[in-house]
């Protein structure tokens, strides 16, 4: 029998593997721990404090420094509405 193998391969068919995610600010319709379960479900590490590996932010009101380093590396920033409505319904798309 093939278990793990069969569990690692479903495992890199979610679209954010080997990507790192930071949330910021207050999101309106998922809390922070909704939104990290998310994010971890579909493969992505989500990170406290933004890096150059930080491959997308999600920006929800009074972001602070975290969004003010994203947009000064250059990195992909995206709300929450933007957010949901790529991952909430099972829509998932990759971060381009």
């Amino acid at each position: 029998m093939t278990w793990p193998d069969e569990i690692e391969d479903s495992v890199n068919e979610l679209p954010l593997v080997g990507q790192t995610w930071v949330l910021t600010g207050t999101l309106e319709q998922l809390n922070r721990s909704e939104a990290k379960a998310l994010l971890e479900s579909l493969g992505a590490k989500v990170a406290g404090s933004v890096s150059k590996k930080t491959s997308c932010v999600v920006a929800g009101k009074d972001a602070g420094s975290k969004l003010t380093n994203a947009h000064a590396l250059g990195i992909t920033v995206i709300d929450e509405a933007e957010f949901l409505t790529r991952f909430k319904d099972d829509t998932t798309q990759p971060v381009k």
